[in-house]
């Protein structure tokens, strides 16, 4: 397994939709191997294809927050959204693109979400708290949407100004 650098925010490669998986070959299974390792390491508790330069419409979660409960990766290949419930939720929201900042999403409380495993089989799940923000905010990364964009523009350009100047001092290093 090999940690891959997470682009940061202004990428065009985070604003792009993502490409369909249409075979479940070892390199996709050896990427979602790679991408949870990152995740971890990161740390987080979610990351799509694009944030690591993988234009597939693929990504990994696990929204076990509790220390004693086993950790639960859980890899989405081709994930769709087939239900939303009407209550909403406001989650704070970070995204490992956008580092270090912060800022309250509404969304749907809960979503069932269909997607396929890494031996080509259909799943589908029910999520609610943390489990269907992270779902939500990574189908969001697979259709070129950020977090950011659910803000005020006054908001997304202060914090795409901090990612620019972020970007700069990690170049110069």
């Amino acid at each position: 397994m090999t940690i891959r650098p997470i682009l940061i925010h202004p990428d065009p490669r985070l604003k792009k939709r993502c490409d369909p998986v249409t075979e479940i070959t070892d390199e996709v299974r050896r990427a979602a191997d790679d991408m949870l390792q990152t995740m971890y390491d990161a740390p987080g508790v979610g990351l799509a294809g694009p944030q690591v330069g993988l234009m597939s419409r693929i990504f990994v979660m696990d929204c076990v927050k509790e220390e004693d409960a086993p950790p639960r990766p859980m890899v989405l290949i081709n994930p769709e959204i087939t239900w939303t419930s009407e209550d909403l939720n406001v989650h704070e929201e970070g995204c490992l693109s956008i580092p270090e900042q912060y800022a309250e999403v509404t969304r749907p409380a809960e979503v069932r979400v269909r997607w396929l495993d890494l031996n080509g089989g259909v799943q589908e799940e029910q999520f609610g708290g943390l489990w269907a923000t992270c779902a939500q905010h990574e189908i969001d990364h697979l259709d070129g949407k950020l977090f950011i964009d659910y803000l005020t523009p006054l908001k997304r350009q202060l914090i795409t100004r901090k990612m620019e100047k972020l970007k700069r001092e990690r170049a110069r290093l």
